[in-house]
């Protein structure tokens, strides 16, 4: 999966981007970075997945900062990437002739032992013990080791002997240019340690300090101190890059096989747990990081045919939860272009409502209990206490459950290939859409029946909430794709209004609650279905439409119909929806490649201008639409297949997918995208149980 590596390292040195594929992700579940293919971190927020970036040379090459580790760029060689087995842990590899550099970078996941709790007065009754799992300290480190594994090979200075010349030792570059507070606040540089001899016990080399955030740059050498003479030093030494607040750092390291130098990045803090970071440390760390992924995968339930796809899938979904609330964000990064020079960027580093029914249908189905319970945990806080005065609930919350979210331009950045203009936060929060009731309370239908039952204070706000839809379900809104150009009446809004009344009634109907206005709730059900029939559906093209008000455009979220049991798959209105939606942009459909765009932008008007790339989450919709078809008509199982492959195929080398794949097969928007991956795991799981069925 992926280019191979030689051309995807070249682009730098055309645009000084990386394509955005070119890039995998590390994480602790407080924040995360995404390390480039040629070894170089260009996007890390410290501390948070929300705060400010410190790295950010992904949107701007010049300014942004960065932290490299690789081979000088004027030497050949070759770069492979890959994860650890069934981890987070990557590793970035380069191959020459004379040896092997590897570079393995993660952040820490602690480890958890059983503490036997302290007997009460209900347990002295009995003598059996309790036991509960304590974790210890997370370690909140950015690890970067690197090792030559084989050979003497110089990949950076050749020396010349006569004519000939020949290849001593690798040679790696490292260059640290933090650049605090996305790239708009001056850093002081002190070199505590500015050359690292061998022996030396200390690990605390470097420190950058801004107004607001101190950080320290621990190195250890890893192995070689048994022998002084071949033991390699580390030597930094500062220097000023033009554009940026402050100083950089810059070492050359020459690994023989078998030496190795890890750099550890953390705050800059007096009283560390660790004060100097030593291999033993790191190997700690590492082992319990392999071990804490490893036993989190071991624990999916899906054993189909996609296993691997969907393993890695599940892995970047937890990398994307903010654990001390249980939150998923979208995305874990900011105005990552949906097109090239284009101003569609937007920042997705928080938690939409719209998520969450995806969320919980796959965490439970997958098997990760609780990580489906802390989920549902911070909804149910937000949907219980953070409706306004009228009973409106926001779109979208912070990773702590706020609802302020302005937007914000940074002119001072010139965008991923000067793709203007750079957002942080989200002018859409304040939108009305109205397809959150809908998901929302698929959500908690989906947990009722999979997860635990609701509460009781849960199902008298899922009535409030029902109540309040009563009175706004036949006002526009922006829709699912967050216009910012006038409302309309959306036929994916109305189909999750939809739903939202008919989740409403089954949960009430499958517990026995109470429910003052179900007669109200059942009469506006139906009255919304037979609206949406008559006013959602063309009778020129024969389909559904995107709104009441624009005439024979399409729409792909049309898709997400017969998932949630609106319409039947088999039903014509909807095969022929979305064989329509499977023709070619140029004859009125909106599939090219086997990809499928949310919409024609050059059709309908979103207020945001410009053109994207197909939508990937959309193109999986299309896949699970087809594969619920084809139980009734085996030709729509056959096609579902073949686009799922054929979708895999635009993965990056790590399967990783962002939000859009371009018309050149190249990856556009945030990366990696939570709904994309949702809705892969979804694809891959229903298709499975669908085939099973067939053979």
């Amino acid at each position: 999966m992926g280019a191979p590596a030689g051309i995807q390292t070249s682009r730098r040195n055309v645009t000084g981007y990386l394509p955005i594929e070119n890039y995998g992700l590390i994480g602790n579940m407080r924040t995360c970075a995404l390390v480039g293919i040629d070894g170089s971190i260009d996007f890390m927020c410290w501390p948070d997945f929300d705060s400010p970036s410190i790295f950010c040379r992904l949107l701007d090459k010049d300014k942004g900062g960065y932290f490299s580790i690789s081979p000088p760029a004027d030497k050949a060689y070759t770069t492979k990437q890959q994860y650890l087995p069934s981890s987070n842990i990557l590793q970035t590899r380069y191959i020459h002739e004379e040896g092997v550099v590897d570079l393995v970078d993660f952040f820490p996941r602690p480890r958890s032992t059983h503490v036997v709790t302290k007997a009460t007065k209900a347990t002295k009754q009995s003598s059996f013990r309790e036991a509960v799992a304590v974790q210890d300290e997370l370690k909140k480190w950015l690890v970067r080791r690197v090792e030559c594994i084989r050979g003497e090979v110089d990949l950076g200075t050749a020396i010349t002997s006569n004519t000939r010349t020949f290849l001593t030792a690798s040679h790696t570059d490292v260059e640290i240019f933090p650049a605090f507070d996305y790239a708009r606040g001056p850093h002081k540089t002190d070199l505590g340690l500015s050359e690292h001899p061998p022996g030396c016990l200390e690990s605390k080399t470097v420190t950058f300090s801004s107004e607001g955030v101190k950080l320290q740059l621990d190195v250890t050498i890893d192995h070689g101190e048994e022998d002084a003479i071949s033991c390699p030093t580390v030597s930094f030494r500062k220097e000023m890059k033009p554009g940026m607040h402050g100083e950089g750092v810059v070492c050359h390291i020459h690994l023989m096989e078998g030496q190795a130098i890890s750099f550890v990045l953390r705050d800059d803090i007096p009283n560390h747990i660790t004060r100097d970071v030593t291999t033993e440390v790191l190997d700690r760390q590492q082992h319990d990081t392999q071990s804490y992924w490893f036993n989190w995968i071991s624990r999916s339930k899906y054993k189909g045919r996609w296993r691997e796809v969907v393993s890695r899938s599940l892995l970047l979904l937890k990398l994307l939860t903010y654990e001390p609330t249980g939150a998923i964000i979208a995305a874990p990064t900011f105005s990552i272009p949906e097109e090239i020079g284009g101003g569609r960027n937007w920042d997705y580093r928080f938690c939409w409502v719209r998520d969450s029914s995806f969320t919980i249908y796959i965490l439970l189905r997958m098997g990760f209990t609780e990580e489906a319970d802390a989920y549902m945990n911070f909804i149910s806080e937000r949907f219980r206490t953070s409706r306004s005065p009228e009973g409106a609930l926001p779109i979208m919350f912070t990773i702590r459950g706020e609802t302020e979210i302005p937007e914000i331009e940074l002119d001072h950045l010139s965008g991923y290939r000067g793709s203007a203009p750079v957002r942080i936060g989200n002018g859409a929060a304040y939108h009305l859409q109205f397809d959150i009731y809908g998901e929302l309370l698929d959500g908690i239908y989906l947990y009722n029946k999979y997860g635990k039952p609701v509460t009781w204070e849960q199902w008298v706000a899922v009535r409030e909430i029902l109540d309040y839809v009563l009175t706004i379900w036949k006002e526009p809104d922006m829709s699912i794709w967050e216009v910012r150009s006038r409302k309309q009446n959306y036929t994916y809004s109305k189909i999750m209004l939809w739903v939202a009344f008919d989740r409403g009634l089954r949960l009430a109907e499958k517990r026995c609650l109470p429910c003052p206005n179900r007669a109200k709730w059942l009469e506006t059900r139906d009255e919304i279905y037979e609206d949406i029939m008559t006013q959602g559906y063309s009778h020129n093209l024969r389909c559904f439409v995107q709104s009441y008000e624009s005439g024979d455009l399409l729409d792909s979220s049309i898709l997400i119909a017969p998932l949630v049991f609106f319409i039947s798959p088999n039903d014509p209105r909807f095969l022929r929806t979305m064989d329509r939606i499977l023709m070619s942009p140029e004859k009125g459909g909106l599939t090219s490649t086997g990809l499928v765009y949310r919409y024609n932008t050059e059709q309908s008007e979103d207020g945001v201008g410009g053109r994207e790339g197909a939508f990937s989450m959309c193109t999986f919709w299309l896949v699970e639409a087809l594969t619920r078809a084809g139980v009734y008509d085996s030709k729509y199982l056959i096609r579902a297949v073949n686009i799922f492959e054929n979708m895999l195929s635009f993965s990056n080398h790590l399967g990783m997918f962002s939000e859009e794949i371009s018309r050149s097969g190249e990856q556009l928007g945030n990366t990696p995208q939570a709904f994309s991956h949702l809705a892969l795991i979804s694809a891959a799981f229903n298709l499975d149980r669908a085939t099973d069925f067939k053979r």
